[in-house]
């Protein structure tokens, strides 16, 4: 097995990417609610984030934009802004989810 080292700072991109920010964090959902209780169930983090998995060579490859993740010892889920863009109905469920289950909403940077 070998690997190529490539330059991949310009790959994908398109003149429509010149009129967006050059960054903006990422959205992290904790698995607790505002009042400080661990959200059940426990896999939360994995199914949420398996709205956007594919599944191959019997292994879950979950998407950059929506992944399950753990901070702090407490499971997450990372929410990429650019699927409001690809996905907003589905970026809209899963904020409403977080709001209406109480639970911690913060930018990536901010952990």
């Amino acid at each position: 097995m070998f690997s190529i080292n490539r330059d991949t700072s310009t790959m994908g991109k398109n003149d429509q990417d010149d009129n967006k920010p050059e960054h903006e964090s990422k959205i992290v959902i904790r698995g607790e609610t505002e009042a400080g209780e661990k959200f059940r169930p426990s896999d939360w983090a994995e199914r949420m984030s398996g709205n956007l998995s594919t599944f191959r060579n019997h292994r879950i490859y979950y998407s950059p934009l929506l992944q399950p993740s753990v901070k702090g010892g407490t499971k997450c889920v990372t929410l990429d802004p650019a699927l409001k863009e690809s996905n907003p109905t589905l970026y809209q469920s899963i904020l409403d989810f977080a709001k209406n289950n109480n639970l911690v909403i913060c930018k990536e940077d901010d952990e």
